[in-house]
């Protein structure tokens, strides 16, 4: 995680820690081949039997490919407008 989305991603992960889920959390990463990976962050609050918090649950999904495919789209519009 570069150092400009640490403290957002820490942040999601404290959030969910205290009870506030976090959805749809966009960041790169980046591989160490140096790869960039576009990725979509979700962390959810694991409770125990009484409710208390005891851990998270975070998910991450490669949406690289997925954001690549939005910008060609973007840019076939385009240029079908001009």
């Amino acid at each position: 995680i570069t150092e400009e989305y640490r403290v957002s991603v820490r942040e999601v992960f404290n959030n969910a820690l205290m009870g506030r889920e976090a959805a749809n959390f966009e960041f790169p990463l980046y591989t160490k081949d140096k790869r960039r990976v576009d990725v979509l962050l979700n962390a959810t609050t694991r409770r125990d039997v009484r409710g208390h918090v005891v851990g998270v649950i975070g998910v991450g999904q490669d949406i690289t490919e997925r954001k690549q495919v939005e910008i060609e789209k973007m840019q076939v519009a385009q240029e079908l407008q001009t």
